[in-house]
């Protein structure tokens, strides 16, 4: 399990947002969100896109070209949404990272791995079908024994009130 201190915040570090990128129209709000924090707060900003694992298509051969695949779609998605944080906050470089597995999963181990993640920035569904299963899972089931905050986004949010918000 991830320890209870993070290193963010000791000599020689920076602390981390860490934003995750999918192709919701609701995700650009917490990019936006993250983006500004990090220019105010003089932190980094990771951007995770998570691949789900082609399980199904392996005895036909074709799993590697579907990982390969969705990969790809996950890299064009990092790149506009880096775009959209520089644009956010001039001279901030995201790093990007794309992960094959479960989001949960995927999530936890990377905050695990870098100590220096101090904040997760997820965006909030609008829509009737509520915030969205990541929001669910992870601001419900796990919020009591997450490792780092959470910062949950409502996808509606105007840019000057996100700009507003953060600092």
């Amino acid at each position: 399990m991830i320890g209870a201190t993070r290193r963010s915040f000791e000599a020689g570090h920076r602390p981390k947002f860490l934003v995750i990128v999918d192709d919701t129209p609701e995700c650009s709000r917490a990019i936006r969100f993250a983006a500004r924090r990090c220019a105010r707060t003089g932190a980094n900003l990771v951007m995770l896109a998570i691949v789900d694992p082609p399980d199904n298509f392996e005895w036909l051969g074709v799993g590697e070209a579907l990982r390969a695949e969705a990969e790809e779609e996950a890299a064009g998605r990092l790149e506009e949404a880096a775009s959209l944080a520089t644009a956010a906050s001039p001279g901030l470089e995201p790093e990007r990272l794309i992960r094959v597995g479960e989001k949960d999963e995927s999530i936890l181990h990377l905050i695990e791995e870098d100590q220096d993640i101090s904040f997760l920035v997820l965006a909030s569904g609008v829509g009737s079908s509520g915030p969205g299963p990541l929001v669910s899972s992870i601001a419900g089931r796990m919020s009591g024994t997450f490792p780092v905050p959470i910062v949950i986004v409502p996808g509606d949010l105007a840019d000057e009130a996100i700009d507003a918000l953060a600092g």
